[in-house]
C-alpha cells in the first residue's frame, strides 16, 4: 500500500472538501489512489445523506447571482437545518456556486420528480418517433427511450446537471458532498432564473 503523505491528504482535500481524518482514511481505504480516495468519500457522502434526507431543513438562504451586465439573475432557496450551518462559509458557497450554475445552464425543474406529465410523454414520443425513423426494431424501442431519457433529464433538471464548474459531479452531488461535510440534511426548494426580454423559468 501506498505511503499515506501529508500531500496526498492535502490534495484530496482540495478535490473532495473533505476534513483531514476522513482523507486519510479514505486513501488508506483506497491503497493511496486520491481519484479512488475521492469516490470513496462521495458514496460515504451519499449514504450520510440518505440517513438525514428525512430531517427537517427549515432555515437556510436566499442566494443571489447576478451576471456582469446585470442582464442575467437568479434567485435560489437553499435550506439547511440550523442558522448556524446556514452562515457557514461552505454553505454560503454552495448557494452562490447553486445559483450561478442556473445562471449558466438555464434547468427548467428541480428534480426528475418534478416534470409535469404532459413534459415527460411529449419527450417520450420524440424520443420513440425518432428511434422508429432511425429504423430501430420495436421491441427494443422501449430501452431506447429509457436510456435516452437520462440525457433529458440531465438537460432540464438541476440536480442530475453536471455542475458547470466540474463536471465530473452533478449538482445533486455537490449537495450531497456538503450533507456530509456539515452533518446537516440540505434541500433545494425554489428557483427563479431572469433573462432581460424572456419570460423567467421557475420552480417550486
Amino acid at each position: 500500500m501506498a505511503e499515506i503523505t501529508a500531500q496526498l491528504v492535502k490534495e484530496l482535500r482540495e478535490r473532495s472538501g473533505a476534513g483531514i481524518m476522513d482523507c486519510k482514511t479514505a486513501l488508506k481505504e483506497a491503497g493511496g489512489d486520491v481519484a479512488q480516495g475521492e469516490l470513496v468519500l462521495r458514496k460515504r457522502g451519499i449514504a450520510v445523506a440518505q440517513k438525514k434526507s428525512s430531517r427537517a431543513a427549515n432555515e437556510g438562504t436566499i442566494g443571489t447571482y447576478i451576471h456582469p451586465g446585470g442582464k442575467l439573475g437568479v434567485l435560489v432557496e437553499l435550506n439547511c437545518e440550523t442558522d448556524f450551518v446556514a452562515r457557514t462559509d461552505d454553505f454560503q458557497e454552495l448557494v452562490h456556486d447553486v445559483a450561478m450554475h442556473i445562471a449558466a445552464a438555464d434547468p427548467q425543474f428541480i428534480r426528475k420528480e418534478d416534470i409535469t406529465a404532459e413534459a415527460l410523454e411529449k419527450e417520450k414520443q420524440v424520443q420513440r418517433a425518432r428511434a422508429l425513423q432511425e429504423g430501430k426494431p420495436e421491441h427494443v424501442i422501449e430501452k431506447i427511450i429509457e436510456g435516452r431519457m437520462g440525457k433529458f433529464y440531465e438537460e432540464i433538471c438541476l440536480l442530475e446537471q453536471p455542475f458547470v464548474k466540474d463536471g465530473s459531479v452533478t449538482i445533486g452531488e455537490l449537495i450531497t458532498a456538503k450533507i456530509a461535510k456539515l452533518g446537516e440534511n440540505i434541500t433545494l426548494s425554489r428557483m427563479a432564473r431572469f433573462k432581460i426580454g424572456e419570460a423567467s423559468s421557475s420552480d417550486s
